[in-house]
C-alpha cells in the first residue's frame, strides 16, 4: 500500500532523510518514532507532495506521489501536525468545504459530513465557529475531514500533542476504531505508549536515517542482544518500548 524508495532530502551539507526505502502492507498500522529532528515530519511533507525529495520517491497503492501526485492523495487523509482549519467556519461549513475540495458529491458529503460529527462526539456545537473549539475538538474535527473522502491510508503526524489525558485516551480508542475497519494507518508519534498499544509494525528513524523495523517482538530481540540492554529493562524484567527505542538509538549514537 505505502512504499518509500530511497528517499531522500538534503539541504545543503544536511541530510535530513537519508534514503528511506521500506514497505508498508494494506490494512497495517505503522509506528513512525524518533526523536525531535529525526526527519519524521520531512519524510511525511514529502510522502504527502508537500515537499520536493532530493532524490528518490512514495508510491501510495500504486500510484507514485511525484508522478501522480493527484491518484496518490486522492487514496490518503492526512492529518498534520499543526492543522489549519478555518476558524470563522462552523464545523459543518468546513466539512462542506473539505468535501468540495476531494468532489464529494454533495448528498453523499452532507450524509458524510453528519455521520462523523455524530462519532466525533460534534455534533451538539457543529453550528458553531470553529474558533470557539477546544484544541481537542479541533484535531478531531481535523482528523474527520481527513477521513470525509474515505481514504485508504491514514497519515497523522503526532495526533496527540496538546490533548489532555481524557482527550488522548479518546484519540487512542478512535484510532483502534479505525485500524479495526481496515485503513492503512501510518502514525509519527512521541508517544510510545500509543505506538505499542496500536501498531503492528513499527520504524525507528534518527538522523534520517532508519535504524531498526519491525513488529515490537522484534525490536525487542534485537534491542535485548545489545550489551547494554540489561540497564534498560521495566520492573518485570521485559524491555518496554520506551527502553527498546532508548537502546537502539543509543546503540547508533557513535555513527554520527
Amino acid at each position: 500500500m505505502i512504499e518509500f524508495r530511497k528517499l531522500k532530502k538534503t539541504y545543503g551539507p544536511l541530510t535530513a532523510v537519508d534514503e528511506l526505502t521500506l514497505s508498508i502492507d494494506d490494512g497495517c498500522v505503522f509506528g513512525f518514532i524518533g526523536r525531535n529532528g529525526a526527519g519524521k515530519t520531512t519524510t511525511i511533507r514529502m510522502m504527502m507532495g508537500l515537499l520536493e525529495p532530493t532524490s528518490g520517491t512514495v508510491v501510495i497503492g500504486g500510484h507514485d506521489i511525484r508522478r501522480e501526485p493527484e491518484k496518490a492523495k486522492a487514496l490518503t487523509g492526512y492529518l498534520p501536525d499543526h492543522p489549519f482549519l478555518y476558524d470563522k467556519l462552523t464545523a459543518y461549513e468546513f466539512l462542506r468545504f473539505v468535501g468540495g475540495l476531494y468532489g464529494v458529491p454533495e448528498d453523499v458529503r452532507d450524509e458524510r459530513s453528519a455521520r462523523l460529527l455524530e462519532d466525533f462526539a460534534l455534533t451538539h456545537r457543529a453550528s458553531e465557529l470553529i474558533e470557539t473549539y477546544s484544541h481537542g475538538m479541533k484535531q478531531r474535527l481535523a482528523l474527520a475531514s481527513a477521513l470525509l473522502h474515505e481514504p485508504r491510508v491514514l497519515v497523522l503526524d503526532e495526533p496527540m500533542v496538546g490533548l489532555d489525558p481524557q482527550g488522548a485516551l479518546d484519540f487512542r480508542r478512535l484510532l483502534a476504531r479505525l485500524a479495526d475497519e481496515g485503513r492503512t494507518i501510518f502514525l509519527s508519534t512521541h508517544s510510545l505508549a500509543v505506538a505499542e498499544e496500536l501498531c503492528d509494525r513499527i520504524g525507528v528513524l534518527d538522523h534520517g536515517r532508519l535504524v531498526a523495523l519491525g513488529d515490537l517482538a522484534e525490536l525487542r530481540a534485537r534491542a535485548s542482544a545489545m550489551p547494554s540492554a540489561r540497564e534498560l529493562r521495566d520492573l518485570n524484567g521485559s524491555a518496554t518500548l520506551e527502553s527498546v527505542f532508548l537502546q537502539l538509538i543509543h546503540a547508533t549514537e557513535g555513527e554520527w
